[in-house]
């Protein structure tokens, strides 16, 4: 196990990592023990139930944080003609629609948080998966990030306000971020219930027994504090 820092044991002494805590408390004290002299990001660690080995026991899903994430969202677009005009008028950072942009991208540019792609640049742009896949940046219908051009202003103006996606890993773990540090607890909380609301959701059919195992909030860099999965799971997201 590495060595931690100092300020890394001052915060952990404030855990009792024996103890299932209830969501505010536990956002309240990933506050109270983020020690980074940045704004922190704070996470969700979910370990999931299910096998994701088999297609049926897939978990993913988008879902548009209420209170943001609190960071400048880079989004890039795969669009051309028509679409390409569309998108940098909706505010898109960047429209890959050459190739240039594709042997840019294929070489290990990734230098966007988001990627949207209309139809038409599927061809293209599934050449580039094994750039954007292990990033979580590859464009999926299944998640609503391929779309017609008429589409391109809605997604683009909610990306940039903070949609997230969440998918389970080979692991069976699942890692999304809800917000900043320097949020109040109330706004950490409301994007908290978010989650879990979209993650319920996706529950698949095939799903057996405890569907979530067990869940974390951190920071950046601060120790990992635990979530009673049952207080979270009975959060209801506000109408």
């Amino acid at each position: 196990m590495p060595k931690r820092g100092k300020k890394y044991r001052q915060a952990l002494e404030k855990i009792d990592r024996s103890r299932l805590y209830l969501p505010r408390e536990a956002l309240e004290l990933v506050k109270e023990t983020s020690y980074e002299s940045f704004d922190a990001t704070v996470d969700i660690h979910f370990r999931m139930g299910v096998d994701p080995r088999h297609s049926d026991q897939q978990v993913r899903g988008t879902v548009l944080l209420p209170q943001g994430l609190g960071k400048e969202v880079c989004v890039l677009v795969f669009a051309a003609g028509e679409a390409e005009k569309i998108a940098q008028e909706a505010g898109a950072d960047y429209v890959a629609s050459d190739d240039e942009w594709m042997k840019k991208i294929q070489n290990g540019w990734t230098d966007f948080d988001v990627s949207i792609a209309v139809p038409e640049m599927m061809g293209k742009v599934g050449r580039l998966g094994r750039v954007l896949g292990p990033r979580g940046l590859m464009p999926n219908p299944k998640t609503g990030t391929v779309a017609p051009a008429k589409d391109l202003p809605r997604l683009i103006r909610e990306a940039k306000a903070g949609r997230v996606e969440f998918r389970v890993d080979k692991s069976a773990n699942m890692h999304v971020p809800i917000g900043k540090a320097s949020f109040s607890a109330d706004r950490l909380l409301e994007n908290f219930t978010a989650i879990m609301d979209a993650v319920k959701k996706a529950k698949p059919a095939a799903s057996k027994g405890t569907y979530i195992r067990k869940i974390t909030v951190t920071s950046s860099m601060g120790p990992g504090i635990k979530v009673d999965p049952i207080q979270a799971m009975a959060l209801e997201a506000a109408l």
